[in-house]
Protein backbone atom coordinates (compact mmCIF):
# COMPACT_ATOMS: atom_id res chain seq x y z
CA UNK A 1 0.00 0.00 0.00
CA UNK A 2 2.81 2.44 0.76
CA UNK A 3 4.22 2.58 -2.78
CA UNK A 4 0.71 2.84 -4.19
CA UNK A 5 -0.14 5.71 -1.82
CA UNK A 6 3.13 7.40 -2.72
CA UNK A 7 2.38 7.17 -6.43
CA UNK A 8 -1.30 8.12 -6.21
CA UNK A 9 -1.25 10.80 -3.52
CA UNK A 10 2.03 12.55 -4.34
CA UNK A 11 3.07 11.82 -7.90
CA UNK A 12 -0.22 11.34 -9.76
CA UNK A 13 -2.80 13.50 -7.96
CA UNK A 14 -0.61 15.95 -6.03
CA UNK A 15 -2.84 15.80 -2.94
CA UNK A 16 0.24 15.69 -0.70
CA UNK A 17 3.87 16.65 -1.06
CA UNK A 18 6.72 14.30 -0.16
CA UNK A 19 7.19 15.79 3.32
CA UNK A 20 3.48 15.50 4.14
CA UNK A 21 3.56 11.89 2.95
CA UNK A 22 6.47 11.05 5.25
CA UNK A 23 4.70 12.77 8.16
CA UNK A 24 1.44 10.93 7.45
CA UNK A 25 3.20 7.58 7.25
CA UNK A 26 4.94 8.30 10.55
CA UNK A 27 1.75 9.32 12.31
CA UNK A 28 -0.28 6.51 10.74
CA UNK A 29 2.25 3.93 11.88
CA UNK A 30 2.03 5.17 15.46
CA UNK A 31 -1.76 4.91 15.58
CA UNK A 32 -3.64 1.67 16.06
CA UNK A 33 -4.96 0.17 12.88
CA UNK A 34 -3.78 -0.38 9.36
CA UNK A 35 -1.42 2.28 8.01
CA UNK A 36 -3.28 2.45 4.68
CA UNK A 37 -6.59 3.16 6.39
CA UNK A 38 -5.07 5.74 8.73
CA UNK A 39 -3.38 7.51 5.83
CA UNK A 40 -6.58 7.46 3.77
CA UNK A 41 -8.53 8.96 6.68
CA UNK A 42 -6.00 11.79 7.05
CA UNK A 43 -6.00 12.59 3.33
CA UNK A 44 -9.78 12.40 3.08
CA UNK A 45 -10.18 14.61 6.13
CA UNK A 46 -7.63 17.12 4.82
CA UNK A 47 -9.56 17.58 1.58
CA UNK A 48 -13.21 17.08 2.58
CA UNK A 49 -13.45 17.06 6.37
CA UNK A 50 -15.18 14.28 8.31
CA UNK A 51 -17.24 12.98 5.35
CA UNK A 52 -14.05 12.81 3.27
CA UNK A 53 -12.29 10.83 6.00
CA UNK A 54 -15.17 8.36 6.22
CA UNK A 55 -15.43 7.89 2.46
CA UNK A 56 -11.65 7.50 2.12
CA UNK A 57 -11.60 4.86 4.87
CA UNK A 58 -14.44 2.94 3.22
CA UNK A 59 -12.74 3.23 -0.15
CA UNK A 60 -9.62 1.57 1.21
CA UNK A 61 -11.30 -1.05 3.40
CA UNK A 62 -14.25 -2.32 1.36
CA UNK A 63 -12.39 -3.63 -1.71
CA UNK A 64 -9.97 -5.53 0.53
CA UNK A 65 -12.76 -7.00 2.63
CA UNK A 66 -14.59 -8.22 -0.47
CA UNK A 67 -11.47 -9.73 -2.08
CA UNK A 68 -10.27 -11.35 1.16
CA UNK A 69 -13.73 -12.80 1.80
CA UNK A 70 -13.82 -14.37 -1.66
CA UNK A 71 -10.27 -15.73 -1.32
CA UNK A 72 -10.96 -17.08 2.18
CA UNK A 73 -14.02 -18.91 0.92
CA UNK A 74 -11.93 -20.85 -1.60
CA UNK A 75 -8.39 -20.81 -0.17
CA UNK A 76 -8.69 -23.80 2.13
CA UNK A 77 -9.41 -26.05 -0.83
CA UNK A 78 -6.47 -24.66 -2.87
CA UNK A 79 -3.83 -23.88 -0.19
CA UNK A 80 -2.05 -27.22 -0.52
CA UNK A 81 -1.55 -26.98 -4.28
CA UNK A 82 2.18 -26.40 -4.99
CA UNK A 83 1.45 -23.71 -7.61
CA UNK A 84 -0.59 -21.72 -5.09
CA UNK A 85 2.16 -22.01 -2.47
CA UNK A 86 4.72 -20.79 -5.02
CA UNK A 87 2.44 -17.90 -5.98
CA UNK A 88 2.28 -16.79 -2.34
CA UNK A 89 6.07 -17.06 -2.11
CA UNK A 90 6.34 -14.79 -5.16
CA UNK A 91 3.87 -12.34 -3.61
CA UNK A 92 6.01 -12.11 -0.47
CA UNK A 93 9.06 -11.22 -2.56
CA UNK A 94 7.05 -8.66 -4.51
CA UNK A 95 5.77 -7.01 -1.33
CA UNK A 96 9.31 -6.82 0.04
CA UNK A 97 10.52 -5.09 -3.12
CA UNK A 98 7.61 -2.62 -3.01
CA UNK A 99 8.37 -1.73 0.60
CA UNK A 100 12.07 -1.25 -0.14
CA UNK A 101 11.15 0.95 -3.12
CA UNK A 102 8.91 3.12 -0.92
CA UNK A 103 11.68 3.44 1.65
CA UNK A 104 14.15 4.65 -0.98
CA UNK A 105 11.66 7.17 -2.38
CA UNK A 106 10.77 8.59 1.04
CA UNK A 107 14.23 8.51 2.65
CA UNK A 108 15.31 11.87 1.21
CA UNK A 109 12.59 13.60 3.24
CA UNK A 110 12.95 11.47 6.35
CA UNK A 111 16.72 11.29 6.75
CA UNK A 112 17.70 14.93 6.35
CA UNK A 113 20.71 15.49 8.59
CA UNK A 114 23.26 13.74 10.77
CA UNK A 115 20.87 13.50 13.73
CA UNK A 116 18.14 11.78 11.72
CA UNK A 117 20.76 9.51 10.14
CA UNK A 118 21.96 8.46 13.61
CA UNK A 119 18.40 7.87 14.81
CA UNK A 120 17.73 5.78 11.71
CA UNK A 121 20.91 3.74 12.20
CA UNK A 122 20.18 3.14 15.88
CA UNK A 123 16.56 2.11 15.35
CA UNK A 124 17.43 -0.06 12.34
CA UNK A 125 20.18 -1.80 14.31
CA UNK A 126 17.88 -2.37 17.29
CA UNK A 127 15.12 -3.69 15.01
CA UNK A 128 17.43 -6.14 13.25
CA UNK A 129 19.51 -7.33 16.19
CA UNK A 130 16.99 -7.40 19.03
CA UNK A 131 13.45 -8.52 19.58
CA UNK A 132 12.31 -5.15 20.94
CA UNK A 133 8.67 -4.35 20.27
CA UNK A 134 7.97 -1.87 17.47
CA UNK A 135 6.26 0.48 19.94
CA UNK A 136 9.49 0.73 21.93
CA UNK A 137 11.48 1.51 18.78
CA UNK A 138 8.99 4.20 17.77
CA UNK A 139 9.12 5.69 21.26
CA UNK A 140 12.93 5.69 21.25
CA UNK A 141 13.01 7.41 17.85
CA UNK A 142 10.39 9.98 18.87
CA UNK A 143 12.05 10.81 22.17
CA UNK A 144 15.42 11.06 20.43
CA UNK A 145 14.00 13.45 17.85
CA UNK A 146 12.39 15.62 20.53
CA UNK A 147 15.58 15.65 22.60
CA UNK A 148 17.71 16.64 19.61
CA UNK A 149 15.23 19.36 18.67
CA UNK A 150 15.26 20.77 22.20
CA UNK A 151 19.06 20.66 22.37
CA UNK A 152 19.31 22.56 19.09
CA UNK A 153 16.93 25.29 20.27
CA UNK A 154 18.56 25.78 23.62
CA UNK A 155 16.76 27.60 26.44
CA UNK A 156 13.48 29.14 25.30
CA UNK A 157 12.08 32.51 26.33
CA UNK A 158 8.63 31.92 24.86
CA UNK A 159 6.89 32.34 28.22
CA UNK A 160 8.30 35.73 29.12
CA UNK A 161 9.26 39.04 27.62
CA UNK A 162 12.24 39.13 25.25
CA UNK A 163 15.59 39.78 26.85
CA UNK A 164 18.12 42.40 25.68
CA UNK A 165 19.90 39.95 23.35
CA UNK A 166 16.63 39.17 21.56
CA UNK A 167 15.87 42.90 21.16
CA UNK A 168 19.34 43.71 19.82
CA UNK A 169 19.07 40.83 17.30
CA UNK A 170 15.70 42.16 16.13
CA UNK A 171 17.10 45.69 15.76
CA UNK A 172 20.16 44.52 13.81
CA UNK A 173 17.99 42.35 11.55
CA UNK A 174 15.69 45.29 10.86
CA UNK A 175 18.60 47.60 10.01
CA UNK A 176 20.15 45.00 7.70
CA UNK A 177 16.86 44.47 5.92
CA UNK A 178 16.63 48.08 4.67
CA UNK A 179 15.87 49.95 7.87
CA UNK A 180 12.31 48.81 8.28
Amino acid sequence: MLPMFQRELVEKNGWLDEKEMVDLFSISQCLPGVIAVNTAIFVGYKHRGVPGGIVAALGVVLPSVVVISVIAAFLSSFAEIPAVQKAFLGLRVCVSVLIINAVFKLRKHAIVDLASTLIFAAVFTLAVLTSLHVAILIAVAGISGIAISLLRKGPSNDDGPPDEDDLSKDESNASEGGGG
